[in-house]
């Protein structure tokens, strides 16, 4: 692979000089096209170690309004970042539709680096690069153009400016431990990097390899693959507007995993006070234990409207430290959110380690509001499932405890809570058209309800369904499960 870039491919000063007045202008033209056409740009910078990343990321900088570009280098991760998945601080970084964003070392370097010092294992390594094959499917799928560049140079040009920058007393610092260690396993960097490229070039996220030998042909070669890349999406037709999902297909035979609840399950006012009490016990004490060991938890409700999710969330934080604890109420996204990939809302908010996060409805309504209601294209809404599992798997791959709850009830038990609800004047903020209309749709949203949990339950996140036509049955089940899944997982 990289005997390609290894030729010697130079380009004359006046020669670059003509061709870069050109190509300055020409991006410039193209990023002033990003906020328009409601598209973001990432960039990715990598390569061998003294190939010229910085260089070329200051040149790029100058030749694009830099109010529109933020660049991201990472280093060590923070203590913030360590505390959740190791993504979260590439989801933080990513643009909003109309801006871009240069990554200078990007989500490669981590996997790259693991291998060569046999942190991880091939498998290990394939499985990381699968991982960022889908997120950089998901940045496309999204509206994205995803620029990758490799920067590469022989390894006797990287001796020879490791040595020139050792030999200049102002230049020496730049040369520190590290880099000779990664020089000495050059040819490993090298296997292990073009296995990487080869599993990661993918039709809608290729790599360009750049050969930065020469400064000159380094800067030009990047930046006409920005620019083409740029051209590429703004040539291509528009996607045509979303409309309604026509209604789920219903379950053969009337039944599906709800209808099959028991929604005759009650308990007596002394039940309920005693197991209640008993389970807000453990929750309290098992909490504290999860700070300690440096866990979290992440408690998702779903379910139809009146089904008594507020009341359920409330009798488990009653049971917390309010210092740990979060309840997201999720809304319709602000402009803010839909200038971004789908779930950048949600990764936003993953909490650190020995914090308790609980969302009144969540990432799932991509696939129960947004499909039926039109919100996006059936395309989005059918990769949501992989999407959101792909989610989960990274949650708890790093620590946290996740249960997912669907708080069940009949359409009977909804109609006489609605009533109810507009009878009583402190509850009539609770009700309004909106809640009518999806009322309507009750065969729909419980079809889509059923084929999401068919497709994102997991052994690692399950959904629980809960029986809540009988409310205090309903929340001594949710801190009953929630109580026990902490003792299994601490």
């Amino acid at each position: 692979m990289f005997e390609a870039v290894e030729v010697g491919a130079k380009v004359e000063k006046a020669a670059y000089k003509k061709e870069a007045e050109k190509l300055r202008m020409e991006l410039l033209t193209a990023q002033k096209r990003l906020p328009e056409a409601k598209v973001p740009l990432v960039v990715l910078v990598s390569g061998v170690e003294a190939a010229g990343k910085t260089t070329f990321t200051n040149t790029l900088l100058e030749w694009l309004d830099a109010r529109g570009v933020q660049v991201h280098a990472p280093w060590t991760p923070t203590d913030e970042e360590s505390e959740r998945p190791p993504f979260w601080r590439w989801w933080r970084s990513l643009p909003p539709a109309g801006r871009a964003a240069v990554f200078l070392g990007s989500w490669y370097s981590d996997p790259i680096v693991g291998r060569v010092f046999k942190e991880l294992s091939e498998a290990e390594l394939d499985a990381e690069l699968e991982r960022i094959e889908r997120f950089e499917s998901m940045l496309v799928a999204e509206g994205a153009v995803v620029v990758k560049l490799w920067l590469h140079i022989t390894k006797a040009e990287q001796r020879k400016r490791f040595k020139s920058l050792e030999e200049d007393a102002e230049t020496r610092w730049r040369v520190t431990e590290q880099d000779w260690k990664f020089h000495k396993r050059y040819d490993k960097f090298r296997a292990v990097s073009e296995r990487a490229l080869r599993h990661t070039s993918t039709g809608q996220a290729p790599w360009t390899l750049v050969e930065a030998t020469d400064k000159r042909h380094m800067t030009l070669t990047g930046v006409r693959a920005v620019l083409d890349a740029l051209r590429a999406r703004f040539d291509a037709p528009a996607a045509p507007a979303p409309k309604p999902a026509p209604p789920p297909r219903k379950a053969s035979g009337g039944k599906n995993i709800l209808r099959s609840l028991d929604y005759t399950l009650k308990l007596s006012e002394k039940e309920y006070d005693g197991r209640l009490a008993e389970a807000q016990g453990r929750i309290g004490k098992l909490t504290r234990r999860m700070r300690k060991e440096g866990r979290s938890l992440t408690l998702v409700f779903e379910g139809a409207d009146a089904a008594g999710k507020g009341g359920a969330i409330r009798r488990l934080t009653r049971a917390m430290d309010a210092r740990l604890y979060r309840v997201i109420s999720t809304a319709a996204p602000t402009d803010e959110e839909r200038a971004h990939p789908y779930l950048w809302r949600f990764w936003r908010e993953v909490p650190r380690a020995g914090r308790v996060t609980v969302y009144d409805r969540s990432w799932y309504g991509r696939v129960l509001v947004e499909r039926l209601e039109g919100f996006c294209a059936a395309a989005d809404w059918k990769r949501a499932y992989s999407e959101i599992c792909e989610f989960e798997e990274q949650l708890v791959a790093a620590g946290t405890i996740l249960r997912k709850f669907w708080l069940a009830i009949t359409p009977e038990e909804q109609l006489k809570r609605f009533k109810d609800r507009e009878l009583t004047p402190y509850k009539q903020y609770k009700i309004g058209p909106e809640d009518w209309r999806n009322r309507a749709k009750w065969d729909g949203y419980e079809a889509a309800a059923c084929e999401m949990i068919e497709k994102t339950s997991t052994a690692e996140c399950p959904w629980v369904p809960v029986e809540a036509v009988d409310k205090g049955w309903a929340r001594v089940k949710v801190a009953e499960t929630v109580a026990e899944a902490l003792k299994s997982e601490l």
